[in-house]
C-alpha cells in the first residue's frame, strides 16, 4: 500500500523531481487509466444566514448549474448547533438532490462543546439534518506546528477523532495538507501517514489536496521563510500520490498554484482539478468569479492532454452526457 515512510523521506531528500513525478504519473495512470480529469461545479453558501435567505441561495445555485454547496460556517457569529440543523434540514426538504459539504473539525468541536453533547452526537445530528460530507482543510498535523501557528485550532488527536467519528457514521470527507509553514519533511510524512492510516481504518476520504502555503492565506505565526517553490509543490504532490495510494483522487490546486502549474500537476500524480465555484459576476448569473469558469477549465484540461469530466463532490458520479466530455 503506497511507498514506505523511509521511501517518502528519501524522495524528499533526493532532489530527483522528474523521477518522482514519473513514478507518481505511472500510479495515476494505473488508478485512472481512462485519462479522465474530474472537476465539480459548486457554489459557496453562508450557512449562518436565515433559513429563507439560505434556501434562496440554493435555488440560485441550482439555476446556475452547480451540483453542490460549500457551506460557509462562522461558529463565532452563530455557535448554536440547532441553527445549522434547521438550515440543513430546510435545504434538504426543499432541494433533496443537492450535496451539502462543510464544517471543519474545529468548528464541529466548538458546536458540540457549546451544545454540551458528545462529538459523535453532534456529528450524527448534522448528518440527520442533511450534511453529506465534511471539510478537512488542515495545517500540518503535528501539535508543535499547530500550537505555534494556530493555537485555536484543534489538536492532532482531536482532528483525527472528528474525522474517524464522521467516517464511521458514514460521513465522507476531503483530505488536505497545508505545507510550507516551517515544518520538516518528517512532519509532512507524519501528516500523510495519519491520513493513510485513517483511510485504511475507515475509508472515508474521497480526495486529497496538497496546498503550498502562501502569505495571502493569512495564517498567523508563520516564520519569515520563503514560500514553497514550484519544484517543492510538485515534489510534495507526487510524493503524496505515491504515499496515499488508498485515497483514490488527488487534486491539483489551481486557485493556489495557477493554471499552468495545474496542467503540469496532472503529470505529477493528480487526476482532478477540484471545484469551480460559481458566483454572480457583473450581475450575470452563471458566470464564474474565479480565474477560470467551467468551459475555460475544460479547455485547460484538454490542452494538457486529458478528457474533462464533471463529477459530484464525493467523486461518485461522473456526468458524461451530451458534449460535456
Amino acid at each position: 500500500m503506497g511507498i514506505t515512510r523511509q521511501q517518502a523521506l528519501d524522495c524528499f531528500a533526493c532532489g530527483d523531481l522528474f523521477g518522482i513525478g514519473m513514478e507518481a504519473d505511472a500510479l495515476r495512470r494505473s488508478l485512472h487509466p481512462d485519462a479522465l480529469v474530474g472537476y465539480t461545479v459548486t457554489r459557496p453558501l453562508d450557512a449562518t444566514s436565515h433559513v429563507e435567505l439560505a434556501c434562496a441561495g440554493v435555488r440560485k445555485t441550482l439555476s446556475m448549474g452547480a451540483t453542490g454547496l460549500i457551506l460557509q460556517v462562522n461558529v463565532q457569529r452563530q455557535p448554536h448547533l440547532s441553527h445549522y440543523e434547521t438550515v440543513l434540514s430546510s435545504i434538504k426538504q426543499r432541494f433533496p438532490g443537492i450535496w451539502l459539504h462543510g464544517f471543519a473539525a474545529t468548528q464541529i468541536l466548538i458546536l458540540a462543546s457549546t451544545a454540551g453533547i458528545p462529538l459523535r452526537d453532534a456529528l450524527a445530528r448534522l448528518q440527520a439534518a442533511g450534511l453529506d460530507s465534511i471539510d478537512s482543510y488542515a495545517i500540518i498535523l503535528d501539535d508543535t506546528i499547530r500550537a505555534h501557528l494556530a493555537p485555536e485550532n484543534s489538536s492532532t488527536a482531536a482532528w483525527i477523532s472528528v474525522h474517524r467519528t464522521a467516517h464511521l457514521l458514514g460521513l465522507s470527507s476531503s483530505a488536505s495538507m497545508v505545507f510550507g509553514v516551517g515544518e520538516t519533511p518528517e512532519q509532512r510524512v507524519n501528516h500523510l501517514e495519519i491520513l493513510r492510516q485513517l483511510q485504511q481504518d475507515c475509508g472515508g476520504f474521497f480526495s486529497f489536496t496538497s496546498l503550498a502555503y502562501q502569505s495571502r492565506l493569512g495564517i498567523p505565526g508563520i516564520p519569515p521563510t520563503p514560500e514553497p517553490t514550484a519544484i517543492e509543490y510538485l515534489t510534495t504532490l507526487a510524493i503524496s500520490r505515491l504515499y496515499l495510494e488508498n485515497i483514490p483522487h488527488i487534486q491539483g490546486s489551481w486557485p493556489n498554484q495557477g493554471i499552468k502549474m495545474l496542467q503540469i500537476s496532472l503529470r505529477f500524480g493528480s487526476n482532478d482539478v477540484g471545484s469551480i465555484q460559481l458566483e454572480e459576476h457583473n450581475g450575470k448569473p452563471g458566470e464564474a468569479s474565479e480565474a477560470a469558469g467551467e468551459e475555460e477549465m475544460r479547455r485547460i484540461i484538454r490542452q494538457a492532454g486529458f478528457k474533462p469530466v464533471e463529477r459530484d463532490i464525493p467523486c461518485r458520479t461522473m456526468f458524461l452526457h451530451g458534449s460535456r466530455v
